[in-house]
């Protein structure tokens, strides 16, 4: 199985989105490059733990149709922010364990620079680590339809 941590705002709609698609095998929402320990939330939200809001994607197939479906839910040109929600826990990011996965993304993201009016600052880097979100997060959208979504999950 095939892993890559994504992280496009908050982590609800993302992981909503990904559950669509059908080269996702398992999601779960988390902390992705925390510079502490196994944080939680609140911690996280205080913006002092460098860790962004991220989900861990277990997929079939090809990195780029991952890539495909992440660059259509983010605006890779907006620093620290997605839709209604700011801060450094928001920002996109693209995060790998496997460095073959690297170039892969960093080529992809080349070919679709002349897309956008503004430069891409979805940072690219090695997996430090994930923590996982507390339990009510995992799969929040499906136990609360009606919760809030920065990404139209109908499109």
């Amino acid at each position: 199985m095939k892993e890559i941590i994504l992280a496009g705002g908050c982590f609800w709609g993302v992981e909503a989105y990904f559950k669509k698609q059908p080269f996702t095998v398992d999601t779960t929402v988390g902390y992705a490059n925390s510079n502490m320990e196994n944080p939680g939330y609140k911690t996280v939200c205080t913006g002092m733990t460098g860790a962004s809001e991220a989900l861990k994607i277990e997929y079939e197939g090809d990195l780029k149709d991952v890539l495909d479906v992440f660059f259509h839910i983010i605006d890779p040109t907006v620093m620290n922010r997605q839709g209604n929600d700011m801060g450094t826990q928001y920002r996109t990011g693209i995060y790998y364990s496997n460095p073959l996965d690297k170039k892969i993304i960093e080529d992809y993201i080349d070919s679709i620079r002349g897309n956008y009016s503004e430069p891409i600052v979805t940072e690219v880097e090695e997996l430090k680590n994930f923590y996982d979100a507390e339990e009510y997060h995992q799969d929040y959208l499906t136990k609360n339809p009606g919760g809030y979504c920065h990404i139209d999950l109908n499109s």
